[in-house]
C-alpha cells in the first residue's frame, strides 16, 4: 500500500532552508514570459478548481503569483498565498492584488481556521513539500467538506524528473494513478480527476470526509 514517507524534523528544516535560499536567489526566473503552451495549461489547471464567486482559495507554493490573475477571473472572495521564499512573495506583493494575503510558511504549519477553504492549488510544487503527511493532514483540517484540492504541473512529470538531477534539494515524483487513492484517502480525500499527459499533470481530490470521520475510519 502506498503511503507518504516519514521524514525527521531535522531533515524537514534542512530541506526547507535549502529551498528558501534557492528561490530567494532565483525568484526572477519564475516571472513571465512563460514557455510556449504553459499559459493555456495554467488556465486548464485553474479551471479544474471549479472556483465559485465568493470562494476562499489557498495557493500553496504560490511563488511570484503566476496563478493569481487566473484565479481572480473567477471572482473569489479571498486568496491566501503561502510560500517558503520571502523574495518570491515580495514579488507577488509588489503586484498589489487587493484580495490576496501572503504568508511565509510551510503549508503544514499554516494556521488558517478549520473548514474555511473552498479550493486549494498546489501547482508545480508538490515535489517540494517535504512533510506530506503533515501538509495534507493540515489541508484536510482547513478545507470545507466538498472542497477541491488541485495538484498540478504545467510541464508534466517528466520535467520534474529532469529537475531532480539539477536541484540542490530533494524533489519527490508526482504520484501515479494507482497509488493516489491510498495516499490521499487517509486525509479525507477522494480522487475525482487524474490527468497525466506529456506536458501536463493534474490530480483533483475532493474533501469527502471530516476529521472525525477520518480518525474513526468512517466512510461518508
Amino acid at each position: 500500500m502506498a503511503h507518504f514517507k516519514t521524514v525527521s524534523e531535522e531533515e524537514i528544516q534542512r530541506v526547507n532552508r535549502l529551498q528558501r535560499e534557492t528561490f530567494d536567489r532565483l525568484y526572477h526566473l519564475f516571472e513571465p514570459p512563460l514557455p510556449e503552451g504553459v499559459p493555456k495549461r495554467l488556465e486548464k489547471i485553474v479551471e479544474q478548481g471549479r472556483i465559485r464567486k465568493g470562494d476562499t482559495v489557498l495557493d500553496v507554493g504560490s511563488g511570484t503569483g503566476i496563478l493569481i490573475p487566473i484565479i481572480n477571473k473567477y471572482e473569489p472572495r479571498w486568496i491566501y498565498a503561502c510560500d517558503l521564499s520571502v523574495a518570491m512573495l515580495d514579488q507577488l506583493n509588489s503586484k498589489k492584488y487587493p484580495n490576496v494575503e501572503t504568508m511565509v510558511v510551510d503549508v503544514r504549519d499554516l494556521r488558517l481556521p478549520g473548514s474555511s477553504i473552498d479550493v486549494v492549488f498546489i501547482n508545480a510544487c508538490y515535489g517540494n513539500i517535504v512533510d506530506k503527511s503533515g501538509a495534507f493532514s493540515n489541508l484536510g483540517r482547513m478545507m470545507k467538506l466538498q472542497g477541491r484540492l488541485v495538484i498540478s504541473h504545467p510541464l508534466g512529470k517528466s520535467f520534474v524528473r529532469s529537475m531532480r538531477e539539477k536541484a540542490s534539494f530533494p524533489l519527490d515524483n508526482f504520484p501515479e494513478k494507482t497509488e493516489t487513492e491510498t495516499l490521499f484517502r487517509p486525509f479525507g480525500f477522494e480522487i475525482e480527476t487524474f490527468i497525466d499527459e506529456a506536458n501536463l499533470y493534474i490530480l483533483v481530490a475532493l474533501k469527502s470526509r471530516d476529521r472525525a470521520a477520518v480518525d474513526e475510519g468512517v466512510k461518508p
